[in-house]
């Protein structure tokens, strides 16, 4: 089952008088920043009749697997983004519809209208196609393909011409390492078109006869085995985002080392009472529950910069990282201050499960006042955290170690406390280094006295 429905359906646009409405069926955006998206599969074929509320397809976004309804009765009459494509703009023509007793001969025919004309697939991501004046040149004008000494073609354009290339062409080929101008394009007028970036491979390279060829290397030196795994829609956006966050925003970093011992006894105390209602405390729920209440004592944390105004949130919704075999997802325990230990772990433990099984609603993940991420289970004592913008904090948790302090009142001037170390990584436009202390000392105190939780 899918993580989410989507009822989406478009009409209006015709073929011609004489057929009915063949309608092309667009990507739709399932969420405000979505730009691209894959097909999870079809759950209709071409030809097959579906009605209203019939599941049309599953979309995957860089979070979930979406299923998208029909609105409407109809026909699926072409299929064009077929089941496993991957990084499908927003509003590109991914098939074409009609309605009972409809003249379905026109949808080869949109399809390939669709498929060669940028106009109408959307390749550029929303982007509008580019006006007569910035199209590409008539052939005439284009620049021959240069000869070199040897007489075969060279795919370099002269110095200073123009490469023509759709957006989407362009930012795959920069994130590839791909020059646009070595690879011929097979779009309108020699326009360069995603397919051909991504169908590119480097032509062999001549080895000079003074050079050693690969036989002559010795077997050290040769390329070791790999595998090479397809970048994820998820995985896409977490490396734009996190890149973006770490180049744009003014990290600074506050560590502490906070005693743990009244937690783990509280807990232990609340784990004999759940274990009879199958239910079971985590150390993170406490630190979720310490976060959300100390963001009622020192608020300006609990904001984010919103580039003309710094917005300060009245609640508490506490984004939990979880690692997925796609990539990090952070879903949300929403006003975690009003909410009870065993609530807040009932919630944590299913939106966790629902984010490794792709089933998140986009609600549950899209939004998030402060993030937690705790990599104490694995063993990590300390490590600083990416802010997940627009949030201004980040809280990183490590694990939990036995650690000698000065006990003075001790007979033998020391004592063993379990201490945990958590690092906050603030935003410095918004959250200044003497707030970020005040958090922090306000976070560590609810921890240290964790009956504070109940009062």
């Amino acid at each position: 089952m899918a993580s989410a429905v989507a009822r989406v359906f478009v009409r209006g646009f015709h073929v011609s008088a004489c057929r009915r409405a063949l309608t092309p069926f667009n990507m739709p955006a399932m969420s405000p920043t979505m730009t691209e998206g894959g097909i999870a599969s079809w759950k209709k074929k071409e030809g097959e009749a579906f009605s209203a509320g019939d599941v049309l397809l599953e979309i995957e976004t860089d979070k979930a697997t979406i299923d998208v309804e029909a609105q409407d009765d109809g026909i699926l009459a072409k299929i064009i983004a077929v089941d496993g494509s991957k990084g499908v703009p927003v509003g590109s023509i991914i098939g074409v519809i009609g309605e009972e007793g409809d003249d379905l001969s026109g949808a080869a025919e949109l399809a390939k209208q669709a498929s060669a004309n940028p106009s109408l697939t959307s390749e550029s991501k929303g982007v509008e196609a580019p006006k007569k004046a910035d199209a590409a040149p008539p052939a005439s004008k284009e620049p021959e393909a240069v000869k070199s000494k040897s007489g075969q073609e060279s795919a370099d354009p002269a110095v200073g011409q123009r490469v023509f290339a759709s957006p989407i062409a362009k930012k795959i080929a920069l994130e590839k390492g791909i020059p646009l101008a070595k690879i011929k394009g097979t779009g309108p007028s020699g326009r360069i078109i995603r397919e051909d970036v991504e169908n590119y491979k480097p032509a062999a390279t001549t080895v000079s006869s003074t050079l050693p060829t690969a036989a002559q290397f010795p077997a050290a030196t040769l390329p070791p085995d790999y595998v090479d795994t397809p970048i994820s829609n998820m995985r896409r956006t977490i490396g734009s985002r996190l890149t973006q966050s770490k180049q744009e925003l003014p990290h600074y970093y506050l560590t502490v080392d906070i005693t743990m011992d009244k937690v783990l006894k509280l807990r232990e105390v609340f784990n004999k009472t759940l274990s009879e209602k199958d239910q079971k405390l985590s150390v993170n729920d406490f630190i979720v529950k310490a976060v959300a209440c100390a963001l009622v004592d020192v608020p300006e944390a609990n904001s984010a910069w919103l580039g003309e105004v710094i917005r300060t949130y009245k609640k508490a919704d506490i984004s939990v990282a979880v690692a997925t075999p796609t990539g990090l997802i952070t879903p949300i325990i929403k006003d975690a201050g009003s909410k009870g230990l065993a609530t807040i772990s009932a919630e944590t433990k299913n939106l966790a499960k629902k984010a490794r099984d792709g089933k998140l609603q986009p609600s549950e993940y899209q939004g998030g006042t402060f993030t937690i991420s705790n990599l104490g289970m694995f063993g990590i004592d300390h490590f600083t955290a990416i802010i997940n913008p627009p949030q201004s904090c980040i809280l990183a948790v490590g694990s939990t170690q036995p650690k000698f302090v000065p006990a003075p009142e001790e007979e033998r001037g020391f004592r063993i406390v379990q201490s945990m170390n958590v690092t906050l990584s603030s935003d410095h436009r918004t959250v200044d280094g003497a707030v970020g202390a005040k958090w922090l000392t306000a976070f560590k105190g609810y921890l240290e006295n964790p009956l504070t939780f109940m009062l």
